[in-house]
């Protein structure tokens, strides 16, 4: 029982509270370049979310059992290292296993190695007090990150498909409107889950 409060813990403080596009402002490149339509958005987090809760598993276990003490100096180098070889790992393998899925991910593969929310949560993860030295809780970290990942991204694409049809003025049309709308989203969202926690 201890270790499912421990999770849901993780997972409230991680993909809720502390989303990582809402409020620790990573991955936000993927987030405006890839959020122009639900669907798309969708296909992302999801490839996102694969990849950074395995991510998150591999380089718990290399930094406990090979970097931890001794060589901690070469986490961030590593940790890419391990991202990049699992996303071409993993492009390989639907490539080879599921050529539909692949073609219907392929453009958004890529771009998951230059994910700095993916490196994000794995070097979160091993300095985390609340996850240290806990292989599930470090895996639950990544899935419960890339899951507030998913979130913002699906969230910010529906708010996009409907300014589309608005009347924006000249001078905010594209990316000004798009920053304007990422800034009121993300407000409106810590907010809500500010006013759920203390309210």
């Amino acid at each position: 029982m201890t270790l499912l409060m421990n999770i849901l813990t993780v997972f409230v403080s991680v993909a809720l509270v502390g989303n990582y596009v809402f409020s620790e402002t990573l991955g936000i490149c993927p987030f405006l370049g890839v959020s122009s339509k639900p669907s798309t958005a969708l296909g992302m987090g999801l490839a996102v979310t694969f990849v950074m809760t395995l991510s998150n598993a591999v380089t718990f276990l290399v930094f406990e059992y090979l970097l931890k003490g001794k060589y901690e100096y070469l986490q961030t180098i590593v940790f890419i290292l391990i991202i990049a070889s699992l996303v071409q790992f993993i492009e390989m393998l639907l490539k080879k296993m599921v050529p539909s899925l692949y073609k219907s991910l392929g453009i958004y593969l890529p771009l998951i190695t230059t994910n700095c929310a993916v490196l994000g949560a794995a070097n979160n993860a091993v300095g985390n007090d609340m996850v240290s030295g806990d292989f599930i809780l470090s895996t639950s970290y990544g899935f419960s990150a890339a899951v507030g990942f998913t979130l913002a991204i699906v969230i910010f694409a529906g708010v996009r498909s409907r300014m589309d049809e608005k009347d924006v003025p000249e001078s905010f049309r594209g990316v000004p409107i798009t920053l304007v709308a990422a800034g009121i989203v993300a407000m409106v969202f810590n907010g809500l889950l500010s006013g759920i926690s203390f309210g």
